[in-house]
């Protein structure tokens, strides 16, 4: 039968436990949303790419169009002078010029359609995305609203939990909790049961001096201890 001292132990390393568990996952969520945030920027990146391949496209149609423009310009000037001119080898430089601008205006419109054909593909991809991104970012920014959420939940029930380690910590006598505090500032689970003669924490073998202590045969009050990481270690049978 455990005795009244290794009861209030036991409780306030429940109680401990609770709480560390509630801080941890608040410690957590600010590194949780970050991450989501990362992913919105990441998303949003990527159809600003997305529309800055529309843009371009759109920026290079029109530069096409003004070099239509502009060898049209050319092309009606050539024949202009064509008209004019008395000499058959004048005239035939003329038209070897107007063929040659007919051939680059040709070509001009030519890829002028295939640019028209990227620009109206790049709108297609660019409404899939921005509709595909909306939807992933609506889906973010709801898992961030029920990260907050969470993190306002746990601050509650770490509150609560703060208040019930305090209270558990009361009718712990000042030496005994000493210990606990030596060893709950390690990391370590304080109370741990005997198991096979071994410690349930180390695993390693106690002495007999520390099972009997354990079993209640020494002191009174006397805390039983591992005597390989120091451990309050207690028999229950």
């Amino acid at each position: 039968m455990l005795s009244p001292l290794l009861e209030t132990l036991l409780i306030l390393q429940d109680r401990d436990s609770r709480r560390l568990g509630l801080e941890a996952q608040l410690k957590a969520i600010p590194g949780e949303v970050a991450r989501v945030e990362q992913t919105i920027a990441a998303e949003k990146a990527a159809i600003e790419e997305s529309k800055s391949e529309l843009r371009g496209l759109e920026t290079r149609k029109k530069g096409l169009e003004t070099e239509i423009g502009s060898a049209e310009t050319k092309l009606g000037t050539y024949r202009t002078q064509q008209l004019a001119v008395r000499k058959n080898d004048e005239y035939q430089a003329l038209g070897h010029q107007i063929a040659t601008m007919q051939t680059q205006i040709g070509e001009l419109e030519g890829t002028e359609l295939e640019v028209m054909y990227a620009i109206d593909e790049a709108k297609k991809k660019f409404a899939a995305a921005d509709a595909l991104m909306k939807q992933n970012i609506s889906g973010h920014e709801a898992r961030i609203r029920g990260l907050r959420e969470r993190e306002a939940s746990l601050r509650i029930e770490l509150s609560a939990a703060q208040a019930e380690v305090a209270s558990a910590r009361a009718p712990v006598a000042a030496p005994a909790l000493h210990v606990y505090d030596e060893m709950a500032a390690r990391g370590m689970p304080v109370v741990v049961r005997i198991i096979d003669g071994k410690c349930g924490g180390c695993h390693l073998k106690i002495s007999s001096e520390a099972e009997s202590a354990a079993r209640g045969k020494g002191s009174p009050g006397e805390l039983a201890r591992c005597d390989q990481c120091a451990r309050i270690v207690y028999w229950d049978n």
